[in-house]
């Protein structure tokens, strides 16, 4: 319903801000680390926002990227992970890290987060993995293509294309991203950061 909430930053507390536009204030929960970021009291401010619906509650979530929203709603997908554990969760680990800890099956990772334990841990890299290989078979013939052409190290580029579509990106748009930087000497999170920064954009 809310893709984001575009206006003035009027309160910032623990654990979420009021942000006014067109003469309505806006609660808007969010992590502490997304809460630090923001500006001071008075400056204009771009929050994503997930609108979340219950019988007796509407919440407002917001987000400074895009990634950190994506991420949001895969950790909602988890059985047994609600909207305040993903908030505590997004405080305490950037949204690469936890794609590339899905991806390469770092429970140790996972349960050094606040309120997860080995085996929600366990159960975060098993569902998202599962939502991963669809996507990974859907488009594994021009992946293979894109990865024979261009790269020497394929498996650090396979791994970080793999932690982006986590977060919600496409093929195309990952390889675009890939084209604007040398990838050969970068770690797989470094991949996955420039990645970041150029799909940004």
């Amino acid at each position: 319903m809310y893709a984001y909430i575009k206006g003035t930053l009027e309160i910032k507390a623990t654990d979420y801000v009021v942000v006014e536009t067109g003469g309505i204030g806006y609660k808007v929960f969010m992590s502490e680390t997304a809460i630090d970021k923001l500006g001071d009291l008075g400056t204009q401010v771009k929050i994503h926002t997930y609108l979340k619906v219950r019988e007796d509650d509407m919440s407002l979530y917001g987000f400074n990227t895009n990634e950190e929203l994506r991420m949001f709603e895969l950790l909602l997908s988890v059985s047994g992970v609600g909207a305040k554990s993903a908030i505590v969760i997004l405080s305490n680990i950037t949204p690469s890290s936890f794609a590339l800890a899905v991806i390469t099956d770092d429970v140790g990772k996972l349960k050094k987060l606040p309120g997860i334990g080995p085996k929600t841990a366990q159960r975060i890299i098993l569902e998202l993995k599962d939502k991963l290989k669809a996507v990974e078979d859907t488009n594994k013939g021009e992946l293979e293509e894109m990865l024979s052409k261009k790269e020497a190290d394929s498996e650090k580029v396979s791994e970080a294309m793999s932690a982006l579509q986590v977060l919600g990106y496409t093929r195309k748009e990952i390889e675009k991203a890939f084209e604007m930087f040398e990838k050969a000497e970068l770690s797989v999170e470094d991949i996955i950061k420039k990645g970041l920064f150029y799909l940004a954009k």
